[in-house]
């Protein structure tokens, strides 16, 4: 999953993407209102968290051009600005959340799986596939009671296939979602994390299929 991190106090910004990162996110970060919108019309982005206090444009400003330009993307507000009148303003104005500083990561954390969930799964704890559980909180796999062991990248792929099932998914759409500003993922790495985590869903019955030209297809065998 692919998150923008709009914050312009570099230490903050950098400690917070670096906990995102270790729990398997992508994370593009920018450190003005106008990076910030600038990246929004350009990338699909899963989930975007905002501070209102950035410079050259404020927050508010690019979370409701964002919304005016129809984009739907979770927006998660995160600033010091903790009164009444600003929880209320940023919410209506098409905020999916509020979370005021100072703040726990693993709150913050907790809050994007609660968006994606929403979002991605319909408010889904667990859903399942052929003998496959997948647990939207935890981003686990189980199979009979057995915790698949994925990578990051390999829980990245099954969710975005999970999402879609019988379904193609191209692999520009992976790309985009593993990828980041500064860390681009390879169309070659894609195919080498398929290739793994094909062999370790094929026991639950499940396999991925290649589409030449087209991406993967998840499927029950």
């Amino acid at each position: 999953m692919r998150i923008l991190l709009a914050e312009d106090d570099e230490f903050l910004a950098s400690a917070i993407a670096l906990a995102l990162s270790n729990s398997g996110y992508a994370v593009d970060e920018a450190r003005t209102g106008e990076d910030a919108f600038s990246f929004l019309c350009k990338t699909p982005y899963d989930v975007v968290i905002l501070d209102l206090g950035l410079p050259k444009l404020d927050g508010l400003e690019v979370l409701v051009r964002a919304r005016a330009k129809g984009l739907t993307v979770p927006i998660i507000i995160l600033t010091a600005r903790d009164d009444v009148k600003s929880r209320v303003t940023g919410l209506d104005a098409g905020a999916n959340d509020y979370l005021t500083k100072p703040f726990h990561l693993e709150e913050l954390e907790a809050r994007i799986r609660a968006l994606l969930r929403k979002d991605r799964w319909d408010n889904k704890k667990i859903v399942s596939i052929g003998q496959l559980q997948f647990d939207t909180s935890n981003r686990t796999a189980v199979y009979q009671d057995k915790l698949l062991d994925l990578s990051s990248r390999e829980v990245a792929i099954l969710e975005i296939l999970m999402q879609q099932p019988g379904r193609t998914v191209n692999k520009n759409s992976i790309r985009d979602h593993l990828s980041s500003v500064e860390s681009e993922v390879t169309y070659n790495a894609i195919e080498i994390a398929v290739h793994r985590l094909r062999k370790k869903i094929a026991e639950a019955g499940l396999n991925i299929r290649t589409l030449r030209g087209l991406g993967y297809l998840l499927e029950t065998t």
